[in-house]
């Protein structure tokens, strides 16, 4: 498992691994942050966390292609999951496709990959990791909501920083390496499992286009497959995705 370094304060976990990366350093190692002052979400939007939410970065070194690479999305999604069923009922979480963890149908996290050629070949990857521990951002696109919120029975208080970070490092590991030695399937399964909605209305809204029709699983690789109203299928690979909803 790697080690978890706890910073102060930095502008993004994510660019504090980007750095090390360009530097050389490629980890293993779990970069987490008690303020980020410039945190990031996709396609370029803020992530603010408040002071007690846990923004988490893994740096490692893959030799697999950035496609393949692209799959430890859901392992952070799964180990996101797992994380915050430690302290909240089961029954209120859900994954909506393909790394949005929602609490009570409210997003509690935020995950952000981001990778580059490594010197000597494959690549490096920071999983960027945020979690709403102790309180939900405000002005966020969608609702969002804490932990705190939402304990279960013999939980008084959300975790720290510091159990979570080494919680989320833990459980993460555990996909990972059922991810190296079993590939995609094992952790799609699993996946598929706390994902709701992957058979039903859904509306997918792409950079360029937004398509409506019914969702109609996932291919192998994790892609979204929509079934549009003339019958054809769209593979899905990236996009902001709403089920059972008008978006």
């Amino acid at each position: 498992m790697a080690p978890v370094l706890i910073l102060r304060e930095t502008d993004s976990t994510n660019l504090e691994a980007r750095r090390r990366a360009e530097e050389g350093e490629f980890g293993p190692l779990w970069i987490a942050a008690k303020h980020q002052t410039a945190g990031r979400a996709r396609r370029g939007r803020g992530w603010d966390l408040d002071t007690g939410n846990l923004a988490q970065t893994l740096l490692l070194k893959l030799d697999k292609t950035p496609f393949e690479a692209s799959q430890l999305t859901f392992v952070a999604a799964l180990a996101v999951y797992d994380l915050v069923a430690r302290y909240v009922p089961p029954s209120l979480l859900t994954i909506k496709w393909p790394n949005d963890v929602l609490l009570d149908g409210k997003k509690v996290s935020g995950i952000l990959l981001e990778s580059g050629s490594a010197p000597e070949g494959g690549l490096w990857l920071a999983v960027g990791i945020g979690v709403n521990l102790q309180a939900a951002p405000t002005g966020t696109e969608r609702p969002a909501t804490c932990v705190a919120d939402h304990l279960g029975t013999g939980h008084i208080f959300a975790p720290t920083i510091e159990e979570a970070g080494q919680a989320l490092a833990e459980i993460f590991d555990h996909w990972l390496v059922l991810w190296q030695t079993q590939g995609f399937d094992g952790v799609r399964q699993a996946w598929v499992s706390r994902t709701p909605g992957l058979f039903g209305p859904c509306i997918a809204r792409l950079p360029n286009e937004t398509l409506e029709g019914t969702a109609n699983g996932i291919e192998p690789d994790g892609s979204l497959r929509l079934k549009l109203a003339d019958g054809s299928v769209r593979i899905i690979s990236a996009g902001d995705v709403f089920f059972g909803e008008n978006g």
